[in-house]
């Protein structure tokens, strides 16, 4: 067999990458699907336009690299993760729209936790805070308000799964059933201590076990796709979160590595080894691996990163191509004051605030488009220091380096600038699907395609590292401008 196959089922597209013994990419193919807004804060996706897309890409990208499911060594799947999906044992088909991950409509209920000092209770089992963000809150909701949902779940009739588990089922028309370490890691209903969903937490949302899929290491055999999905009957061996996908896919399998993905959000993770290592502001959570032999790792979350972009191109109408917004940044030397918080869903990591929304700041008569859209650039890099700062509070030492990856990391600017406000290297490789590639290499290593982590290693080249040259006063003085206005927005 020549290749693997990588399925990176994202918030905003699907995409499929056929990647080659050297980590190369042979081809590639994307498509959007509509995102659902019912109202403010709420967001969701058709669960169809989610698998149409995915199969659409699959064989757009097999007619690209001039092959068939006869030359796929095994499938590897990465997805947006804690986005929920509900379906029907029988038919498959979803009994509501998948909730998706920035979906803000349990905050009240995640308040509620809080108040009821639940949120120690559930990080000391799941390494999570209770947040909307999660998985376990969204099927509840389900449950609750999807007439007659619960009681079908408790007869047997129903399944819950992330992305991954849904396309599994779907490939393997109802025999795969299963997840990995890391999706189950961010449900809030997996126990990262003992590997397994946790009883206690099961009861404390009212959620039936025989709706929740298996739990199996990242690299392992999950079973086939079957023939009629993919041409040949193709095994899938490798599964993770696209986060914990990109971690592994930047070889950050040493504790202390870290990264960063600049997609839809910003996704800030390092490596903490086999042990896991309480945060004050982050959350912990399961790495990917290749056995039963887990790893852990810290992670930030920041909601809004090259959404808002879309949302210039997109609603703002300020830009034909989110790739335009490096030009206009870069035509002012700065943004005449303006900051931009982008809370659309609340602010992440490490706030974990769900009520804060969207606000600018420092509009003068002055003020042009490019200021604007620089503004917007510069808020994605403003939240990935934010909690930067906290992980180096956890480590206990600065922060040297930070691999970055994913769509917003080829934007020049933004990345000179995540440079210089940090003050360390930015380093971008060159092969920057790295939530792919995480996915290519955990198949690939399981059906002995690759022959070891270290035999991968050299796949690794760095592209571009980006270098600091902001002067330390204006670094403070920037920072000190973002943080005032995030309390501002706080306030309000």
């Amino acid at each position: 067999m020549k290749y693997i196959l990588a399925l990176d089922q994202g918030t905003t597209s699907s995409r499929a990458i056929v990647f080659d013994c050297n980590g190369e990419i042979v081809s590639r193919a994307q498509q959007e699907f509509p995102q659902i807004y019912p109202r403010g804060g709420w967001v969701e996706h058709d669960p169809n336009d989610i698998l149409s897309s995915q199969l659409g890409v699959i064989a757009e990208s097999f007619v690209r690299a001039g092959i068939t499911g006869e030359d796929i060594a095994a499938v590897g799947i990465t997805n947006q993760r804690e986005t929920v999906i509900v379906w029907e044992r029988k038919t498959g088909k979803p009994v509501y729209n998948a909730i998706v991950w920035q979906c803000r409509r349990t905050a009240d209920y995640c308040e509620q936790l809080r108040k009821d000092r639940l949120d120690a209770y559930i990080y000391d089992k799941t390494g999570l805070v209770p947040d909307a963000y999660f998985s376990a809150t969204k099927l509840k909701w389900i449950l609750d308000n999807v007439t007659g949902a619960r009681e079908r779940a408790e007869r047997g009739e129903l399944c819950f799964g992330t992305v991954d588990t849904y396309i599994m089922w779907h490939l393997s028309k109802g025999k795969i059933f299963a997840t990995d370490y890391t999706n189950a890691s961010r449900t809030m209903l997996f126990n990262i201590h003992t590997l397994r969903w946790d009883e206690e937490l099961l009861k404390l949302f009212d959620i039936p076990l025989c709706m929740l899929p298996e739990v199996k290491p990242s690299g392992s055999h999950y079973g086939y796709a079957e023939v009629t999905m993919l041409g040949a009957r193709v095994p899938i061996c490798g599964v993770a979160g696209d986060q914990q996908a990109a971690l592994f896919g930047q070889l950050c399998v040493d504790s202390g590595s870290m990264k960063n993905t600049f997609g839809t959000g910003c996704f800030l993770l390092m490596n903490t080894g086999t042990k896991p290592v309480c945060s004050k502001g982050l959350v912990t959570t399961l790495a990917a691996g290749t056995d039963w032999n887990v790893q852990y790792a810290v992670e930030g979350s920041v909601f809004m990163g090259g959404a808002i972009v879309q949302w210039l191109r997109d609603e703002m109408r300020m830009l034909r191509d989110v790739s335009d917004s490096e030009r206009y940044a870069m035509r002012v030397k700065n943004t005449n004051g303006v900051y931009i918080v982008p809370a659309f869903v609340g602010l992440g990591a490490p706030y974990w605030d769900p009520k804060v929304r969207g606000t600018v700041y420092g509009l003068t008569r002055g003020t042009k488009k490019e200021h604007f859209i620089r503004a917007a650039l510069e808020s994605i890099a403003y939240q990935v220091y934010d909690v930067a700062k906290v992980m180096e509070s956890d480590l206990g030492s600065p922060i040297t380096s930070l691999y970055v990856d994913g769509g917003g990391s080829q934007n020049n600017f933004l990345m000179q600038f995540q440079a210089d406000i940090l003050g360390i290297d930015v380093l971008r490789p060159r092969v920057t699907e790295t939530t792919a590639l995480g996915v290519c290499y955990l198949a690939g290593l399981t059906v002995g395609y690759f022959d070891s982590i270290d035999g991968i290693r050299s796949n690794k080249k760095i592209e571009r590292t980006f270098s600091p040259s902001m002067d330390e006063r204006t670094r403070r003085r920037l920072v000190e401008g973002w943080a005032d206005s995030v309390r501002r927005a706080r306030c309000e």
